[in-house]
Parts: structure tokens; C-alpha cells; sequence
């Protein structure tokens, strides 16, 4: 994982991993064939995006934080519904 000079560098990784794992939930059909895969990709994506987000919060602004922290918060949602299929 690199280790992010700016603030800003950190934010935007940290927001592009969430929409990268925002669309990969959103993505996957549960009845597909492939579906075990998906859902296997999706777990390792929330794990990259989760460390994005707390590497990107040791540097963060007040504003970047409470963003970063709603991240986490969906994060968590998306992970609650996962573990309930």
C-alpha cells in the first residue's frame, strides 16, 4: 500500500476505491453462475477500500474526515447486507 504525501492524494484514493466497491455491490447477480466469484472480489475490494480509508484519515482534514468516515459507514452497510445472502 503506498504511502500517500498529501491529504488530497490520500482522499481521492480512498474515494475511488468506495465507488469501485459501490459499483462492484452493485453489480453482482445473485443468481449468476459467477456469483461466488463476485461476491469473492467484492470482499477483497471492501478490505482495500477500508485500509484506503484509514490510511487516508491519519492525514485527513476536518471536511475529508467526515466524508471519509460516511465511507465507512456504507462500507459497513454493504458488508451487513453481504453477510445476510
Amino acid at each position: 500500500m503506498p504511502y500517500h504525501s498529501n491529504k488530497q492524494e490520500a482522499f481521492q484514493d480512498a474515494q475511488r476505491n468506495m465507488y469501485e466497491t459501490q459499483n462492484l455491490y452493485q453489480d453482482i447477480v445473485k443468481d449468476s453462475a459467477s456469483y461466488g466469484h463476485q461476491l469473492k472480489h467484492l470482499k477483497q475490494e471492501i478490505n482495500e477500500t477500508y485500509q484506503q480509508i484509514e490510511n487516508a484519515l491519519e492525514v485527513a482534514s476536518e471536511h475529508q474526515r467526515e466524508q471519509l468516515e460516511s465511507f465507512q459507514k456504507d462500507l459497513k452497510s454493504i458488508v451487513e447486507e453481504v453477510n445476510e445472502i
